[in-house]
């Protein structure tokens, strides 16, 4: 198939892109400039320059692939291009595959596709694009929700890596919080897998989350990226307010989140088999770790 793909030169569709070329598809990249469309031209896919928000362009890319997978999720970007791709694809009951976000679902402990949502104010915005895909009729429209994604250094752990030490004889690495919240996580390798298996077999309306199924609290993965440091004070806590002047109001709710999930749906539904290494092995000896000379 010749899958239109968004974002493809960003954290999670590099890893998309490289999946779906490997499984044998052609990918044009939506991309905003001749340097990210040499990019993703280098690695075998074609581009077409313009930007997620040009109505016209999208739809008319659109009806000419044989899907979409939407990554350049954002509030402004979302209320144009999801229009114009099901206007682009309408009637013709090709997949789309847009993405969602684990924090919509609020602090719970075994998030499913079910879980009643409660979104902080940064991911409030994501449910009106969501609802269009899933209830499109005539497009095979599914929503892939990631947990927090990791790998190859890159990413929301490096808030965590890099979080600020303390000073004084036993530096120590502070926490977001008191550490004590769970984050659902994924490896961005088993994730790009799980977009394409929702590209190719995803049912019409259906929510996939994203969750390898490792849910470490804060504080475990504090004290992993404290030992691969050396930091000989481990890890302390660190009040809230701090954490929300340091990190601003909305990622700093998003963060405090007690997140836990499965992704059983995907496993069952999809055959999705996630085999990466976990976060805290990639910030204890992986790619988040400080390199050793």
């Amino acid at each position: 198939m010749n899958i239109l793909l968004t974002g493809a030169t960003g954290f999670i569709g590099s890893s998309v892109l490289t999946r779906l070329l490997d499984e044998g598809h052609s990918v044009t990249a939506l991309v905003r400039d001749a340097d990210k469309a040499s990019a993703v031209e280098a690695v075998g896919a074609s581009a077409v320059v313009g930007d997620a928000s040009d109505a016209d362009l999208v739809e008319r890319t659109a009806r000419v692939s044989d899907g979409v997978i939407h990554l350049a999720s954002g509030k402004d970007v979302d209320a144009v291009l999801v229009p114009a791709v099901l206007a682009g694809l309408a009637g013709s009951g090709k997949p789309f595959v847009h993405t969602g976000g684990i924090w919509t679902y609020g602090s719970n402990d075994d998030i499913t596709e079910e879980s009643p949502v409660a979104p902080p104010a940064i991911t409030a915005w994501r449910s009106a694009a969501e609802g269009l895909v899933r209830g499109a009729k005539g497009v095979r429209g599914t929503v892939v929700v990631p947990s927090i994604v990791y790998g190859h250094g890159k990413g929301l752990p490096n808030v965590v890596a890099d979080a600020p030490r303390t000073e004084g004889a036993a530096p120590a690495l502070r926490l977001i919080g008191d550490g004590s919240q769970h984050w659902a996580t994924v490896h961005v390798d088993d994730l790009a897998a799980l977009y394409v298996l929702a590209l190719e077999h995803g049912t019409a309306g259906a929510t996939y989350i994203g969750a390898g199924g490792q849910n470490p609290t804060v504080r475990e993965l504090g004290e992993a990226a404290a030992q691969a440091a050396g930091l000989t004070g481990g890890v302390v806590t660190e009040p809230v307010d701090e954490t929300r002047s340091r990190l601003g109001e909305g990622l700093a709710e998003a963060l405090l989140l007690d997140q836990q999930a499965r992704g059983s749906k995907a496993r069952i539904d999809l055959g999705w088999e996630p085999n990466g290494a976990t976060l805290l092995e990639e910030l204890l000896v992986g790619s988040y770790a400080p390199a050793r000379v």
